[in-house]
């Protein structure tokens, strides 16, 4: 019997019509459990869709023995099979949909207590997965490997962006696979699930499931047996996880026209002194309490720091300062200097605030190019929907200009890399010149060379001109060093350090 699960021999690969490999060759063996590392985030997804046969195979071949029993014993039973049945991908795209089995949630929605039932509980999630293959995994025990057992009933709109990422490993485990594919698994986990990561994976290989993931080179899990380096033209070189020692990818060093600022942003605003007072504000979703008696004050140009574990209430509290959560009404808040609920619309609290999270990209229209993404920032909406004018048209070019985005202005948003998507964001939240800035988990995804380049862009811009920032990570390494404040939020109290 082979030992060899998947072998890619001398293969030209092609993906989202652009050449991305030019020779790949690749054997995975039995037993072993693997890290693959790149200098580019787009690179490692093009080759986990390889293995998965999403790309385009031009020269070269693929033969994938693992499931040659299994589509042997279904031919037999004249039952339709793939090997893609034994596969369980984990994107960092990872889509849940409603209970209609549509993909249309809107921002806003997560934020909304009265529209929770339009999705599932995370149970009731689990439970479908559950119900279409049997074997070891249960929803009892994926529940409590990935830590979910506490939000067995929470809906899927209300969770944080790392309890989603750990829900969507643990809906690939109930689909039984023999390889278990993950791009970035760790990104969007707080610092203490990424410390256990590696019990995760000695748990799932222990389950005779072969694990394969995307990473980057500072942080490999143990259980992973095996690394490989992947580049351009192949992989450069492999080791075992006990002899890897990688060092160039933190010396290499990515920057933009830093000039260019000059032209985009003020050198100075004339800010209020006061931007958000938050005062003995709770928010709770039925019994559930989310942020507990908060006092909070953000002055002109302040530099802020917001920490907490996954589901520590830091996305309702952002939901308050950008006008997305309805609560806020009931509160005593105070957003540039006007008490919510004393008469402003939804678009004067806007107004002033540039934000950017990961998950913004799941909720543009599908015909949105990247141009209409980034002027969308100026009208705060989900997308493009009035003319701009000749002016705003100019500097969304300049910042196309800027982010290196000028050959996909018109290209679809959806269907940019993973970091242009970022940097398109970044972009759209800039474009108004914001007196507050709210960077949430912004660079997740990106590779290291992108996060270190992001973080410097958050330093040039800061020191251009001075907003008040609000930067949100669990990666101490991706805080710029103009943070001079920090505020800490645990089982919804806040403390201030």
């Amino acid at each position: 019997m082979s030992s060899s699960l998947i072998d890619i021999n001398r293969c030209e690969v092609h993906y989202k019509r652009i050449q991305v490999v030019d020779s790949l060759s690749f054997s995975w063996e039995k037993g072993q459990h693997w890290a693959i590392i790149a200098e580019s985030g787009s690179l490692q997804t093009a080759f986990v869709e390889t293995i998965r046969g999403n790309s385009v195979i031009l020269k070269g071949a693929i033969s994938r023995d693992f499931a040659a029993d299994y589509l042997e014993k279904e031919a037999e039973t004249k039952q339709l099979a793939s090997y893609r049945d034994l596969i369980s991908y984990i994107s960092q795209a990872y889509v849940f949909r409603n209970k209609s089995n549509l993909q249309n949630f809107y921002f806003q929605q997560r934020f909304n207590a009265t529209e929770s039932e339009e999705s599932d509980t995370v149970t009731e999630y689990l439970n479908k997965i559950s119900g279409q293959k049997s074997g070891k995994w249960t929803v009892g025990s994926v529940l409590e490997l990935m830590k979910l057992t506490d939000l067995a009933d929470k809906s899927l709109l209300k969770l944080s962006n790392g309890e989603s990422r750990r829900l969507a490993i643990a809906g690939g485990l109930l689909r039984q696979p023999s390889l278990f594919i993950m791009d970035h698994p760790m990104t969007g986990l707080d610092v203490q699930t990424r410390l256990d990561f590696g019990g995760i994976l000695k748990r799932i290989s222990d389950s005779g499931i072969h694990v394969l993931m995307t990473t980057t080179a500072d942080e490999i899990p143990e259980g992973i047996t095996h690394v490989a380096e992947l580049h351009s033209h192949g992989i450069r070189k492999i080791w075992t996880r006990d002899d890897f020692h990688f060092q160039s990818a933190g010396q290499l060093r990515k920057a933009w026209d830093w000039r260019d600022l000059n032209h985009l942003l003020p050198e100075t605003r004339n800010n209020q002194d006061c931007l958000i007072d938050l005062r003995k504000v709770s928010i709770r979703y039925g019994e559930k309490r989310i942020l507990q008696e908060v006092d909070w004050r953000v002055n002109a140009g302040e530099k802020w720091l917001l920490q907490g574990p996954n589901g520590s209430g830091k996305s309702t509290l952002i939901s308050l300062l950008i006008g997305e959560n309805p609560q806020a009404y009931s509160q005593e808040i105070y957003l540039f200097g006007k008490k919510r609920g004393t008469g402003e619309s939804i678009w004067d609290i806007k107004r002033p605030v540039g934000f950017m999270a990961p998950e913004l990209a799941r909720f543009f229209p599908t015909n949105q190019t990247c141009r209409k993404v980034i002027l969308s920032g100026l009208f705060d909406t989900m997308g493009l929907f009035k003319k701009p004018t000749e002016s705003q048209e100019d500097a969304a070019k300049g910042w196309m200009k800027f982010f290196e985005l000028s050959e996909d202005s018109d290209r679809l948003f959806s269907r940019l890399p993973l970091e242009k998507q970022r940097w398109a964001l970044l972009a759209r939240a800039l474009i108004k010149q914001p007196a507050l800035l709210v960077l949430d988990e912004a660079s997740q995804g990106m590779d290291t060379i992108q996060r270190q380049l992001f973080k410097d862009t958050v330093t040039k811009v800061c020191e251009r001109y001075s907003p008040a920032l609000i930067f949100v990570s669990h990666y101490e390494e991706d805080v710029p060093e103009v943070i001079d404040r920090i505020i800490k939020l645990k089982e919804g109290q806040a403390s201030l350090v």
